[in-house]
């Protein structure tokens, strides 16, 4: 019983992983892409985006990592 539970976990696991992975190439090509803003056009607006985008970021590796907040 205690292997078919496992076995559910770690499809779920696995799925969530995937869904990650899928997230993380998608920002690492809207980074590559500039986040589609034009050098000529940057305005404050777009700093605050990517201060939101970076403070987000910021607090999913503090979890991942254990550091900031979570830091034992």
């Amino acid at each position: 019983m205690m292997t078919r539970s496992n076995d559910k976990a770690l499809a779920a696991f696995l799925t969530r992983k995937a869904e990650i992975n899928t997230m993380l190439a998608r920002l690492q090509t809207l980074s590559d892409e500039h986040f589609q803003a034009n050098p000529d056009e940057i305005h404050w607006g777009h700093v605050g985006d990517l201060a939101d985008i970076s403070n987000n970021l910021r607090e999913i590796c503090d979890r991942a990592f254990q550091e900031g907040e979570y830091a034992e």
